[in-house]
């Protein structure tokens, strides 16, 4: 119980230094009509507000016999998402949207017990998808990267 508590204090402590960060950001340009600044604000609050109810509850987090165990499978598989979302941080300007998601798209889904084929394919179509939808239903510039010659 005391472990959950100052896990919590620390990351609120976190989320409060990263708040003051983004609050005085201020784009040149800006594409939505609430600026850049009000998401990560908005997700840093809804955090804060989770991580003080961890803080102050009454009772520990009891855990069930239906989660899994933190064994060492658990925490490799955790610690290959982190690299392959490290991978993809820095891979997304280069590379662009489609080709980074299809990167570390297809580890991730063979990781989780997904075969070769069904995982290229829907990972795939996953990545072209949301490429689409941002890009030109919603109308958020995403980048192609080494794709960009086939735009127009």
């Amino acid at each position: 119980m005391l472990l959950q508590r100052i896990f919590a204090a620390a990351l609120l402590l976190a989320c409060a230094a990263l708040a003051l960060m983004a609050w005085p950001y201020q784009a040149s340009f800006s594409y939505e009509p609430v600026g850049p600044r009000a998401y990560p604000l908005l997700m840093l609050g809804l955090m804060s507000l989770a991580l003080i109810y961890m803080l102050f509850r009454p009772q520990p987090t009891k855990h069930t016999e239906e989660e899994p165990a933190l064994d060492r499978e658990t925490l490799i598989k955790i610690g290959v998402c982190v690299a392959l979302l490290i991978v993809f941080a820095g891979t997304f300007e280069p590379l662009g949207f489609i080709l980074s998601s299809m990167l570390i798209g297809i580890p991730m889904a063979r990781l989780y017990g997904g075969r070769w084929l069904p995982s290229v394919v829907i990972v795939s179509l996953m990545a072209i998808g949301l490429y689409l939808l941002f890009d030109k239903a919603m109308d958020v510039p995403l980048p192609l990267g080494l794709l960009d010659v086939l735009e127009n």
